[in-house]
């Protein structure tokens, strides 16, 4: 059993851009674990209509 792990998870959430407006994206998170918990975010990006990926900094979560 390791003691750090890094796993990958991907989820569809609901983000708000201004020239867009509401989107719905699978954003993907890159968390490390120490134990099974996990503790620590280390990226989390976005992949778009055409394949570019993106990170989450140039849109805000919609409210």
């Amino acid at each position: 059993m390791k003691l750090i792990s890094i796993k990958r998870r991907t989820r569809t959430e609901r983000r708000y851009t201004q020239k867009m407006g509401v989107l719905y994206t699978d954003v993907t998170y890159i968390k490390k674990s120490l134990l099974g918990i996990p503790f620590k975010t280390m990226h989390k990006y976005r992949g778009t209509y055409y394949g570019k990926i993106k990170g989450c900094e140039d849109c805000v979560l919609a409210n």
